[in-house]
C-alpha cells in the first residue's frame, strides 16, 4: 500500500504533466494562427471593390422613347430613359435619377450622331458604387477605344515623370524668371534715360526762348520821332 506522501507526490506529478500538456496545446494553436495570418495576404482596395461590385449587363431600347419626341430633344430624352431604366432594374429603392452617373464614353456614344439621331439601342454595364449607380458601355467602338488608350498613355507619361525631369523644369522656370527680371530692369533704365533726355531738351528750349525775350525787351517799344531837316 502507498503512503500518504507517495500519493501526494503522484498527484502533484500528474497535475504538472497536465499543466505542461495544456501549455503545449496553447503554443501549438498560437503557432497555427500566426501561420494562417502570414499566409493570408491583405486584400488591396481594387480587390475589395471588385468583390463588392456586382456588374449587370443590359440592352436598353431607345427608339420607342425618342420616336414621338421632338427632333431637338431626342438625345436628352434617351439619356433620361437610360437613367430611369437603371434605377428600376438595379433595384435602387430611392429611385433618384440624379444618382445615376453615366461614363464619359457612354455619353460620347449617345451624342456621336448629334442631338437628332441617338442610337436605337445601347448595351450597358452597370454597378452600384455606394450611393450611386455607375453605367459604362459594355463594348467600346474602335474610335472610342483608340481615344481611351491615348488618354491612358498620357496619364501614364504624366505620372512616370522622374524627379530629375521635375528639377530640370524648375531650373528652366527659374532661369526664365531671371531673364524676365533682367529685361524689366533694362526697360526701366531706358525709360529713365529717355525721361532725363526729354527734360534736358525742354530746359534748352526754355533757355532759348528766355534769351530771345531778353533781346527783344532791350529795344524801346516806341521809337522817338526825329525832327525833320529844314
Amino acid at each position: 500500500m502507498l503512503n500518504q506522501e507517495d500519493r501526494k507526490s503522484l498527484i502533484s506529478d500528474k497535475n504538472k504533466m497536465a499543466e505542461e500538456n495544456i501549455k503545449l496545446e496553447k503554443e501549438g494553436t498560437e503557432e497555427k494562427k500566426e501561420v494562417e495570418k502570414t499566409e493570408e495576404k491583405p486584400k488591396t482596395s481594387v480587390e475589395k471593390k471588385e468583390e463588392k461590385r456586382q456588374e449587370k449587363e443590359f440592352i436598353i431600347p431607345l427608339r420607342r422613347v425618342f420616336k414621338k419626341t421632338a427632333s431637338y430633344k431626342r438625345v436628352p430624352k434617351s439619356i433620361r430613359a437610360i437613367k430611369i431604366f437603371l434605377v428600376k432594374h438595379m433595384k435602387f429603392y430611392e429611385r433618384d435619377v440624379n444618382k445615376v452617373k453615366l461614363d464619359r464614353y457612354l455619353n460620347e456614344f449617345i451624342w456621336a450622331r448629334g442631338i437628332k439621331n441617338p442610337p436605337s439601342k445601347v448595351k450597358i454595364k452597370a454597378f452600384v458604387d455606394g450611393d450611386f449607380i455607375r453605367a459604362e458601355l459594355a463594348e467600346l467602338p474602335e474610335r472610342l477605344k483608340f481615344k481611351k488608350e491615348k488618354l491612358e498613355r498620357r496619364e501614364k507619361k504624366g505620372t512616370a515623370e522622374t524627379p530629375e525631369k521635375k528639377e530640370a523644369e524648375k531650373q528652366e522656370v527659374s532661369e526664365e524668371a531671371k531673364e524676365e527680371k533682367a529685361e524689366e530692369k533694362k526697360l526701366e533704365k531706358e525709360k529713365q534715360a529717355s525721361v532725363i533726355e526729354a527734360g534736358q531738351k525742354m530746359e534748352k528750349a526754355t533757355a532759348k526762348q528766355a534769351k530771345h525775350l531778353a533781346k527783344t525787351s532791350k529795344q524801346p517799344k516806341h521809337q522817338r520821332r526825329m525832327a525833320l531837316a529844314k
